[in-house]
């Protein structure tokens, strides 16, 4: 096993990484999301919409159908509706039809609507982007990291659910690789991530595994050359839509939170440093503060960390810190942060050697 295809599905960008493990090489690239490339196609396309495919991210999706909506009639598969929310009625009340994947197919057949396929995984596009690194098209491997708050049951939170998720994978193995799931073990209730594996599996691939994406950089950005040497290490990475930052200690994770990244300022993202590593932090205080949650085992102390490596597009909000913070560039590139993190993943799960970093 060689040939291995790493895809970072954000918000703002799609980040790819190609390794080539025989060959000792990798390729990379950054390209718009499948978030704001399916938005642009819907301000594309003309009059009356039937929306097939699966649930992929919202965000400028759900905008962009809900405008549409309001001029034109729209019409979404049973499956592709997740997309905008797990509740049906929440979508219908945005003058929106809902109706059976099979019957959506034949809404196609009549005249007057044009076509929409919500993906999070282009295989077209994907091809163009790697053949364009010069290698064919075929991967032992394919591993995709994306956010999945899960489908809670009724009268849960997302937000708690998701945290739920993984409180109940981390107090078994506390280390960030043990989110990740081949394509046949991903949870049912991760149904963003089901649809990826799905989809993922129509490439010319042998195997694929998915995985979290914030757990992905929190493991990216710990593999930075900054932090190998370092025992108790915070990372963060600050998204363009969600910041995640986690403590660690050789290697196991001690405690994490995350924030919508709109929501955070400077000040309260130092001080949030500082109740992580001291253990002061609540999956509850955060939540009341609008936040996604946090998840905290023990505390080795903020005067215990030797190094804090922050990662992602939006880091500049760090610019005026006066706390020790480095920015990180796991493989050499700070925005390769999640797909890195995906490949030590999946080298621990197939027990691969040890990958060199540049």
């Amino acid at each position: 096993m060689s040939r291995i295809l790493l895809l970072d599905i954000g918000a703002g960008t799609l980040d790819v990484l190609y390794h080539d493990s025989a060959q000792d090489l990798h390729y990379k690239a950054v390209v718009r999301s499948p978030v704001r490339t399916v938005a642009e196609k819907i301000d594309a396309l003309p009059g009356n919409l039937v929306v097939t495919g699966g649930e992929m991210g919202g965000g400028p999706v759900t905008d962009a159908l809900r405008e549409r909506a309001r001029q034109s009639a729209v019409i979404m598969s049973a499956s592709s509706a997740a997309t905008l929310h797990h509740n049906p009625d929440v979508v219908r009340s945005w003058n929106i039809e809902i109706v059976s994947d099979a019957e959506a197919e034949n809404r196609l057949q009549q005249p007057g609507y044009s076509s929409l396929v919500v993906t999070d995984i282009d295989a077209g596009r994907i091809e163009q982007m790697v053949k364009s690194f010069g290698v064919a098209f075929a991967f032992d491997v394919v591993g995709v990291c994306a956010q999945d708050h899960g489908v809670p049951p009724a009268g849960v939170s997302h937000l708690d659910y998701r945290h739920r998720l993984f409180r109940d994978k981390l107090d078994d193995a506390p280390y960030p690789h043990a989110v990740l799931f081949s394509s046949s073990q991903v949870p049912a209730t991760m149904n963003r991530l089901t649809t990826i594996a799905r989809s993922a599996e129509r490439l010319p691939t042998s195997e694929v595994f998915v995985m979290d994406s914030g757990m992905a950089a929190i493991l990216g950005a710990s593999l930075d050359m900054q932090a190998r040497r370092c025992e108790r290490i915070v990372v963060l990475d600050i998204a363009t839509s969600h910041t995640v930052c986690a403590a660690l200690e050789k290697g196991e994770i001690c405690g994490f939170f995350e924030y919508h990244t709109r929501d955070i300022s400077l000040s309260r993202l130092e001080s949030l440093l500082r109740e992580l590593t001291d253990g002061k932090l609540s999956h509850e205080q955060v939540l009341a503060e609008g936040g996604h949650g946090a998840y905290i085992r023990r505390a080795f102390g903020f005067g215990s960390t030797e190094a804090i490596i922050a990662t992602g597009p939006k880091r500049r909000l760090l610019e005026d810190t006066q706390l020790p913070i480095s920015f990180g560039a796991p493989f050499g590139d700070n925005m390769m942060t999640g797909t890195v993190g995906l490949l030590e993943a999946i080298r621990r799960q197939k027990q691969m050697a040890p990958i060199s970093y540049v």
